[in-house]
Protein backbone atom coordinates (compact mmCIF):
# COMPACT_ATOMS: atom_id res chain seq x y z
CA UNK A 1 0.00 0.00 0.00
CA UNK A 2 1.53 3.02 -1.24
CA UNK A 3 2.11 5.69 2.34
CA UNK A 4 -0.19 8.83 2.26
CA UNK A 5 1.62 12.05 1.90
CA UNK A 6 2.09 12.59 5.38
CA UNK A 7 2.91 9.56 6.05
CA UNK A 8 5.51 10.04 3.00
CA UNK A 9 7.33 12.83 4.67
CA UNK A 10 7.24 11.82 7.64
CA UNK A 11 9.00 8.94 6.90
CA UNK A 12 11.97 11.38 4.95
CA UNK A 13 12.31 13.05 7.91
CA UNK A 14 12.99 10.34 10.04
CA UNK A 15 11.48 10.90 13.44
CA UNK A 16 13.62 8.43 15.15
CA UNK A 17 16.64 10.69 14.46
CA UNK A 18 16.01 13.80 16.33
CA UNK A 19 16.44 12.55 19.75
CA UNK A 20 20.46 13.30 18.41
CA UNK A 21 18.99 16.59 18.20
CA UNK A 22 17.19 17.32 21.08
CA UNK A 23 18.95 15.85 23.53
CA UNK A 24 22.51 18.02 23.72
CA UNK A 25 20.20 21.11 23.16
CA UNK A 26 17.96 20.19 26.56
CA UNK A 27 21.58 19.96 28.16
CA UNK A 28 23.11 22.78 26.29
CA UNK A 29 20.03 25.02 28.07
CA UNK A 30 19.70 23.04 31.26
CA UNK A 31 23.13 23.28 32.30
CA UNK A 32 22.36 27.28 32.56
CA UNK A 33 18.55 27.85 33.49
CA UNK A 34 20.28 28.40 37.03
CA UNK A 35 21.34 31.74 35.50
CA UNK A 36 19.50 35.36 35.84
CA UNK A 37 20.11 35.85 32.34
CA UNK A 38 18.42 32.50 31.01
CA UNK A 39 15.34 32.97 28.29
CA UNK A 40 12.98 30.34 27.64
CA UNK A 41 12.35 32.03 24.23
CA UNK A 42 16.20 31.47 23.66
CA UNK A 43 16.11 27.71 24.52
CA UNK A 44 13.37 27.14 22.50
CA UNK A 45 14.29 28.79 19.41
CA UNK A 46 17.84 27.01 19.53
CA UNK A 47 16.15 23.50 19.76
CA UNK A 48 13.94 24.70 16.94
CA UNK A 49 16.60 25.34 14.85
CA UNK A 50 18.84 22.34 15.71
CA UNK A 51 15.65 20.13 14.70
CA UNK A 52 15.48 21.94 11.67
CA UNK A 53 18.76 20.85 10.96
CA UNK A 54 18.71 17.37 11.62
CA UNK A 55 15.49 17.11 9.65
CA UNK A 56 18.34 18.85 6.73
CA UNK A 57 20.45 16.40 6.95
CA UNK A 58 18.25 13.47 6.66
CA UNK A 59 16.54 15.08 3.65
CA UNK A 60 20.02 15.43 2.16
CA UNK A 61 20.70 12.44 2.92
CA UNK A 62 17.80 10.88 1.12
CA UNK A 63 18.61 12.90 -1.91
CA UNK A 64 22.28 12.85 -2.46
CA UNK A 65 22.54 9.14 -1.40
CA UNK A 66 20.12 8.49 -4.56
CA UNK A 67 21.67 10.58 -6.95
CA UNK A 68 25.06 9.01 -6.08
CA UNK A 69 23.50 6.27 -7.06
CA UNK A 70 24.09 4.76 -3.21
CA UNK A 71 21.15 4.24 -2.12
CA UNK A 72 19.68 1.05 -4.62
CA UNK A 73 16.90 -1.76 -4.46
CA UNK A 74 19.44 -3.56 -2.48
CA UNK A 75 19.43 -1.46 0.79
CA UNK A 76 18.43 -3.62 3.42
CA UNK A 77 17.85 0.29 5.71
CA UNK A 78 14.38 1.67 6.37
CA UNK A 79 12.51 2.79 3.10
CA UNK A 80 14.20 6.17 1.63
CA UNK A 81 11.74 7.88 -0.16
CA UNK A 82 13.61 9.36 -3.05
CA UNK A 83 15.22 5.71 -3.49
CA UNK A 84 11.99 3.87 -3.35
CA UNK A 85 9.82 6.43 -5.67
CA UNK A 86 7.66 7.24 -2.93
CA UNK A 87 8.63 10.94 -3.01
CA UNK A 88 10.19 13.08 -6.42
CA UNK A 89 13.71 14.01 -6.11
CA UNK A 90 13.08 17.39 -6.44
CA UNK A 91 10.31 17.62 -4.06
CA UNK A 92 12.97 16.23 -1.50
CA UNK A 93 15.40 18.57 -2.64
CA UNK A 94 13.06 21.76 -2.61
CA UNK A 95 12.27 20.46 1.03
CA UNK A 96 15.74 20.33 2.05
CA UNK A 97 16.40 23.53 0.78
CA UNK A 98 13.37 25.23 2.11
CA UNK A 99 14.64 23.50 5.83
CA UNK A 100 17.93 25.10 5.51
CA UNK A 101 16.15 28.61 4.72
CA UNK A 102 14.10 27.95 7.78
CA UNK A 103 16.87 27.06 9.83
CA UNK A 104 18.57 29.98 8.90
CA UNK A 105 15.54 32.04 9.36
CA UNK A 106 15.02 31.12 13.05
CA UNK A 107 19.22 31.11 13.35
CA UNK A 108 18.96 34.44 12.75
CA UNK A 109 17.44 35.37 15.86
CA UNK A 110 20.00 33.66 17.96
CA UNK A 111 23.22 35.36 15.68
CA UNK A 112 21.65 38.07 17.01
CA UNK A 113 21.64 37.10 20.37
CA UNK A 114 24.71 35.36 20.74
CA UNK A 115 27.02 37.34 18.52
CA UNK A 116 29.64 36.69 16.07
CA UNK A 117 30.60 33.12 17.33
CA UNK A 118 26.98 32.19 16.53
CA UNK A 119 26.88 33.25 13.43
CA UNK A 120 30.23 31.08 12.86
CA UNK A 121 28.48 28.35 13.96
CA UNK A 122 25.09 28.58 11.80
CA UNK A 123 27.12 28.79 8.86
CA UNK A 124 29.43 26.01 9.63
CA UNK A 125 26.13 23.57 10.38
CA UNK A 126 24.43 24.95 7.65
CA UNK A 127 27.34 23.40 5.18
CA UNK A 128 27.72 20.14 7.50
CA UNK A 129 24.52 19.39 6.60
CA UNK A 130 25.31 19.90 2.93
CA UNK A 131 28.09 18.22 2.72
CA UNK A 132 27.60 15.79 4.88
CA UNK A 133 26.04 13.84 1.58
CA UNK A 134 26.49 16.34 -1.00
CA UNK A 135 28.88 18.47 -2.25
CA UNK A 136 32.38 17.38 -4.18
CA UNK A 137 34.07 16.24 -0.82
CA UNK A 138 30.76 14.54 1.21
CA UNK A 139 31.94 13.67 4.75
CA UNK A 140 29.78 10.41 4.95
CA UNK A 141 31.93 9.25 2.48
CA UNK A 142 35.35 9.70 3.60
CA UNK A 143 34.98 7.68 6.83
CA UNK A 144 34.16 11.44 8.23
CA UNK A 145 30.73 11.05 9.70
CA UNK A 146 30.95 10.15 13.05
CA UNK A 147 33.31 13.18 13.65
CA UNK A 148 31.12 15.33 12.14
CA UNK A 149 28.43 14.01 14.31
CA UNK A 150 30.74 14.19 16.86
CA UNK A 151 31.25 17.78 16.22
CA UNK A 152 27.92 19.07 15.17
CA UNK A 153 25.28 17.22 17.59
CA UNK A 154 28.36 17.11 20.31
CA UNK A 155 30.21 19.92 20.67
CA UNK A 156 28.20 22.72 19.02
CA UNK A 157 24.78 21.61 20.23
CA UNK A 158 25.78 21.62 23.76
CA UNK A 159 28.22 23.88 24.03
CA UNK A 160 26.89 26.33 21.53
CA UNK A 161 23.26 26.67 23.18
CA UNK A 162 25.36 26.72 26.77
CA UNK A 163 27.37 29.68 25.54
CA UNK A 164 23.89 31.61 23.99
CA UNK A 165 22.69 31.54 27.49
CA UNK A 166 25.77 32.31 29.23
CA UNK A 167 28.25 34.73 26.68
CA UNK A 168 30.80 31.71 27.94
CA UNK A 169 31.79 28.47 27.82
CA UNK A 170 32.61 26.16 30.68
CA UNK A 171 34.72 22.77 31.15
CA UNK A 172 31.35 21.24 32.44
CA UNK A 173 29.65 22.18 28.66
CA UNK A 174 32.67 20.61 26.58
CA UNK A 175 32.42 17.29 29.24
CA UNK A 176 29.07 17.17 28.12
CA UNK A 177 29.53 17.81 24.62
CA UNK A 178 32.07 15.55 24.15
CA UNK A 179 29.84 12.68 25.93
CA UNK A 180 26.70 13.61 24.06
CA UNK A 181 28.22 13.67 21.06
CA UNK A 182 30.05 10.05 21.40
CA UNK A 183 26.29 8.83 21.89
CA UNK A 184 25.58 10.37 18.30
CA UNK A 185 28.48 8.83 16.76
CA UNK A 186 27.54 5.84 17.70
CA UNK A 187 23.78 6.13 16.27
CA UNK A 188 25.89 6.98 13.21
CA UNK A 189 28.38 4.31 13.59
CA UNK A 190 25.04 2.00 13.30
CA UNK A 191 23.65 3.15 10.14
CA UNK A 192 27.29 2.88 8.43
CA UNK A 193 27.77 -0.25 9.82
CA UNK A 194 24.38 -2.09 8.50
CA UNK A 195 25.32 -0.37 5.05
CA UNK A 196 28.86 -2.08 5.24
CA UNK A 197 27.90 -4.22 1.74
CA UNK A 198 26.00 -1.45 0.05
CA UNK A 199 28.44 1.12 0.44
CA UNK A 200 31.19 -0.88 -0.57
CA UNK A 201 29.83 -1.98 -3.76
CA UNK A 202 28.54 2.34 -4.34
CA UNK A 203 32.55 3.26 -3.36
CA UNK A 204 31.19 5.09 -0.25
CA UNK A 205 33.88 4.36 2.04
CA UNK A 206 32.45 5.30 5.63
CA UNK A 207 34.31 4.66 8.87
CA UNK A 208 32.75 1.60 9.35
CA UNK A 209 34.02 0.01 5.46
CA UNK A 210 37.61 1.30 6.25
CA UNK A 211 37.84 -0.68 9.62
CA UNK A 212 35.21 -3.63 9.11
CA UNK A 213 32.17 -4.93 10.64
CA UNK A 214 34.81 -6.64 13.43
CA UNK A 215 36.46 -3.61 14.39
CA UNK A 216 33.23 -1.16 14.24
CA UNK A 217 31.54 -3.16 16.71
CA UNK A 218 34.34 -2.65 19.09
CA UNK A 219 34.04 0.92 18.46
CA UNK A 220 30.11 1.01 19.09
CA UNK A 221 31.04 0.07 22.48
CA UNK A 222 33.63 2.89 23.09
CA UNK A 223 31.24 5.59 21.84
CA UNK A 224 28.64 4.34 24.25
CA UNK A 225 30.25 3.87 27.14
CA UNK A 226 32.61 6.58 27.00
CA UNK A 227 29.95 9.13 27.59
CA UNK A 228 29.88 7.53 31.35
CA UNK A 229 33.52 7.94 31.86
CA UNK A 230 33.28 11.23 31.27
CA UNK A 231 30.56 12.34 33.48
CA UNK A 232 32.52 10.35 35.97
CA UNK A 233 35.71 12.15 35.41
CA UNK A 234 33.85 15.23 35.64
CA UNK A 235 32.84 14.26 39.15
CA UNK A 236 36.07 13.54 40.44
CA UNK A 237 37.55 16.87 38.88
CA UNK A 238 35.04 18.73 41.12
CA UNK A 239 33.27 19.96 37.39
CA UNK A 240 29.70 17.78 38.31
CA UNK A 241 27.68 16.99 40.79
CA UNK A 242 26.74 13.74 41.97
CA UNK A 243 23.07 13.77 41.26
CA UNK A 244 23.14 14.34 37.55
CA UNK A 245 26.28 11.88 37.16
CA UNK A 246 24.15 9.27 39.33
CA UNK A 247 20.72 9.66 37.07
CA UNK A 248 22.64 9.94 33.75
CA UNK A 249 24.43 6.67 35.21
CA UNK A 250 21.62 4.87 35.20
CA UNK A 251 21.08 4.66 31.53
CA UNK A 252 24.07 2.91 31.38
CA UNK A 253 21.98 0.00 31.63
CA UNK A 254 21.08 0.43 28.51
CA UNK A 255 24.33 0.85 26.79
CA UNK A 256 25.08 -2.32 28.19
CA UNK A 257 21.74 -3.83 26.59
CA UNK A 258 22.33 -2.11 23.30
CA UNK A 259 26.42 -3.08 22.92
CA UNK A 260 25.24 -7.09 23.38
CA UNK A 261 22.40 -6.74 20.88
CA UNK A 262 24.99 -4.73 18.40
CA UNK A 263 27.58 -7.30 18.91
CA UNK A 264 25.55 -10.39 18.14
CA UNK A 265 23.56 -8.82 14.98
CA UNK A 266 24.81 -7.64 11.33
CA UNK A 267 23.03 -6.08 8.56
CA UNK A 268 18.97 -5.99 8.59
CA UNK A 269 19.02 -6.79 12.34
CA UNK A 270 20.37 -3.60 13.14
CA UNK A 271 17.75 -1.44 12.20
CA UNK A 272 16.41 -1.12 15.56
CA UNK A 273 19.45 -0.50 17.02
CA UNK A 274 19.43 2.45 15.39
CA UNK A 275 15.86 3.75 16.81
CA UNK A 276 17.17 2.15 20.32
CA UNK A 277 20.66 4.66 20.59
CA UNK A 278 18.86 7.81 19.68
CA UNK A 279 17.22 7.13 22.61
CA UNK A 280 19.72 6.33 24.67
CA UNK A 281 21.15 9.55 23.43
CA UNK A 282 17.66 11.01 24.85
CA UNK A 283 17.09 9.09 27.63
CA UNK A 284 21.00 10.40 29.15
CA UNK A 285 20.15 14.09 28.07
CA UNK A 286 17.15 13.64 30.21
CA UNK A 287 18.11 11.77 33.32
CA UNK A 288 21.25 14.49 33.48
CA UNK A 289 19.44 17.50 33.28
CA UNK A 290 16.60 16.41 35.89
CA UNK A 291 19.44 15.65 37.95
CA UNK A 292 21.27 19.18 37.16
CA UNK A 293 18.13 20.81 38.03
CA UNK A 294 17.36 19.47 41.42
CA UNK A 295 21.08 19.70 42.15
CA UNK A 296 20.88 23.14 41.82
CA UNK A 297 18.28 23.59 44.88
Amino acid sequence: MQPSSMQSWVMAIRPRTLPAAIGPLLVGNMLAIGLSQFSFLIAFTSMLCAILLQISVNLANDYFDFKNGIDTEERIGPVRVTQSGIIEPHHVKNAMIGCLLTALAVGSVLIFHGGWPIAILAIASILGALCYSGGPYPLASHGLGEIAAFVFFGLVAVVGSFYLQAGTTTITAWLLGCAIGFFNAAIMLVNNTRDISTDTKAGKNTLAVRIGEAQAKVLYQSFVYLPFGIIIAGFLLGSLDGLPVLLAGISLVIARNLSREFHHNSGEALNPILGKTAKLTMIFSVLFSVGFFFSLS
